[in-house]
């Protein structure tokens, strides 16, 4: 059954279902922002995000989708079991997380669950280090960067409007935030849907013996450097139905536990989020969407005064952050063990 084209195409939707999860689960870095400042109801917002989640896979290209697909995990270890207990750790981390509550990263499960089933199968020569240094790097840089950019903006603008009517400043930026929620949106789709088509790239060309002659040529890829089309498509499609579906437990965490939001500061927090989401897409760089807008978010509330951020529940965010990998690893390493005694 464990070589059974049936059984790959299965994992090729347990990964479509897992993009689905992440858009839910990661809702809320789209539109915490937007809807905490009201210049959108919780329902135009994630019909907002969820259409330029979709967009995005469009727009920018597939650096990400292959260095999840070929950069992180040697290939040769690569099977359909793999895959499958890789998603299976990073889909119930991502649940887990999601009823607790905590904005943790989809993304980082994903490589943990995906770089544990691989270590299960093959010890730690399965992993190959360099694509996973830049990985492990960004999830310092990653929010610092929207801390800093966002702290920087927010100055800036402050002493450019000094003499500015508070009132049409405020009725100004809910016409901004729109561009910005839609700029941090198109960064959140492209940076997290292209993980899950770098993981079914992997997927089919590690099983591509099994679609010699299968009646849909489309599904046998023999390389890794390029992501077709109907991945694309589907992954954008699955990542912004998910966003659609919303995930209203992190969107209060995000958008009203860190720090008091308006307009103003939306529209900082989105616009520096989306330029350091775009910035590690062009570099093909697997970042977490909630760590940036996270720093964002707290950059924000910090360039007014320190005390206007709670620090403790930002705390409590960066303990979930750095136990996701190790917690999602050992989810996938348990699963593949599992499934290979079963398959």
């Amino acid at each position: 059954m464990a070589g059974s084209v049936w059984l790959v195409l299965a994992i090729v939707l347990v990964a479509l279902t897992f993009d689905f999860i992440n858009g839910f689960h990661d809702a809320a870095n789209s539109i915490a922002t937007v809807v905490s400042t009201r210049v959108l109801s919780p329902s135009a917002a994630v019909a907002w995000a969820a259409f330029w989640n979709f967009i995005a896979a469009l727009v920018f290209g597939t650096a990400i989708a292959k260095t999840i697909g070929t950069g992180m995990i040697d290939l040769s270890v690569v099977d359909p079991t793999v895959i499958l207990a890789g998603l299976l750790g990073a889909i119930v981390w991502d649940l887990v997380t999601w009823w607790l509550g905590l904005p943790t990263s989809s993304s980082h499960a994903l490589v943990g669950g995906y770089g544990g089933a691989a270590v299960a199968k093959a010890g730690f020569t399965a992993i190959i280090a360099h694509g996973w240094i830049k990985t492990l790097v960004f999830i310092v840089i990653a929010p610092l960067m929207g801390l800093v950019l966002a702290l920087t903006l927010t100055v800036a603008l402050s002493w450019a409007l000094r003499r500015a009517l508070p009132r049409k400043v405020d009725k100004t930026f809910r016409r901004l935030q729109l561009v910005s929620a839609a700029l941090y949106s198109l960064g959140h789709g492209t940076n997290d849907a292209q993980k899950t088509m770098g993981i079914i790239v992997a997927l089919l060309v590690s099983s591509q013996a099994l679609f010699v002659g299968f009646p849909i040529p489309a599904l046998h890829l023999t390389t890794a450097d390029r992501v077709p089309t109907w991945v694309i498509l589907a992954a954008g499609a699955a990542i912004g139905l998910g966003t659609m579906a919303g995930g209203w437990r992190i969107v209060k965490t995000m958008g009203q536990r860190i720090t008091k939001l308006r307009p103003f500061g939306g529209f900082c927090a989105e616009t520096s989020g989306a330029i350091t989401l775009f910035v590690a897409s062009h570099f093909g760089i697997p970042v977490s969407t909630t760590h940036t807008i996270t720093g964002a978010i707290a950059g924000v509330g910090a360039a007014h005064r320190l005390s206007a951020v709670r620090w403790g529940v930002a705390g409590r965010i960066v303990w979930a952050w750095v136990a996701t990998i190790p917690a999602a690893a050992g989810v996938a390493g348990l699963s593949y063990l599992v499934l290979r005694a079963v398959l």
